[in-house]
């Protein structure tokens, strides 16, 4: 796929993945939500992607979906009556895959699924969808110019981008409800207390603190301990009981044990640095199996 409204750059293990509408204020369009779904398959399929921050070119991060389109902005097909059958036994059927599923959700399906790492710099205005979409990175650092605002029900609608289960997560249920209510723009000393956002920088070194703060989420790391690390924190932790994490855990820490794990064991008797080789893009089988089975 060739990119046309965001930016793929990779340098030294760090994926820079930036949102490139500046002069619409990166304002986000159904096909930069497949574009944004592409490149985080991309992504886990890559080894020199180590780690990734999405950001977003000019003075915004996203300013929300792009509501100067024709016809049904959100791009979905209005001549349709979708069931909640559909979504359970048509989800991959084009009709509703093009007609009827958020797009915003799909982005963010792509993004939980990831294997990588994956840190936001809000540099500028992240509303709607320009703020949901961070949800399912890992973290968010933000300049004080940032304006992040769940402003949904001021257009008469809902939160989207599977921001229901991923914002009570983050910030607790009575702080998303109220947020999602008054759905104004927030306060960002709230936001940082709240645990939405990791940390504020100023502007002028936002991208440079994101991009240290990145390269030592994975500096000397192994590739598959982090990908199945991500992956149980965000899929156990919504398990019903412990023992769903157990069994992962179990398997997970097999494999690594016979994997990276001989070196990183070999390395701290000889005390010396750790040389991984494992890679993400090759996970060990009960991976895919788990992942598969957890679905998408």
């Amino acid at each position: 796929m060739t990119y046309e409204t965001i930016d793929w750059r990779v340098d030294d293990g760090l994926l820079w993945l930036t949102l490139n509408r500046p002069e619409q204020m990166n304002a986000f369009t159904t096909q930069m939500a497949d574009e944004l779904e592409h490149a985080f398959h991309r992504a886990n399929e890559d080894d020199d992607v180590r780690v990734i921050l999405v950001t977003g070119a000019g003075k915004a991060f996203c300013a929300g979906m792009d509501l100067s389109v024709g016809g049904n902005v959100f791009g979905l097909n209005e001549a349709l009556e979708p069931t909640l059958r559909d979504m359970e036994t048509r989800l991959e059927d084009p009709e509703i895959l093009r007609g009827v599923r958020d797009t915003g959700g799909r982005v963010t399906l792509a993004i939980h699924a990831c294997r990588k790492p994956v840190v936001a710099a809000i540099n500028g205005a992240a509303v709607g969808i320009g703020a949901t979409m961070t949800l399912a990175m890992d973290f968010r650092l933000a300049s004080p110019r940032a304006r992040i605002g769940f402003v949904f029900g001021r257009l008469g609608i809902v939160p989207e981008a599977c921001s229901s289960w991923f914002l009570p997560r983050i910030v607790g249920i009575q702080k998303a409800l109220e947020w999602v209510y008054r759905a104004n723009i927030l306060e960002l000393g709230e936001a940082l207390d709240a645990g939405l956002l990791h940390a504020i920088h100023d502007a002028d070194i936002l991208l440079s603190e994101a991009e240290t703060f990145a390269r030592s989420l994975v500096a000397g790391r192994s590739p598959v301990a982090i990908a199945f690390a991500r992956q149980m924190m965000y899929r156990n932790m919504a398990a019903p009981h412990p023992m769903d994490a157990h069994r992962i855990e179990s398997l997970a820490m097999f494999y690594t044990s016979i994997g990276d794990g001989k070196e990183g064991v070999a390395a701290f008797l000889e005390k010396r640095a750790a040389e991984f080789d494992g890679k993400a893009s090759a996970m060990p089988t009960v991976y895919d199996e788990w992942i598969a089975k957890e679905g998408y």
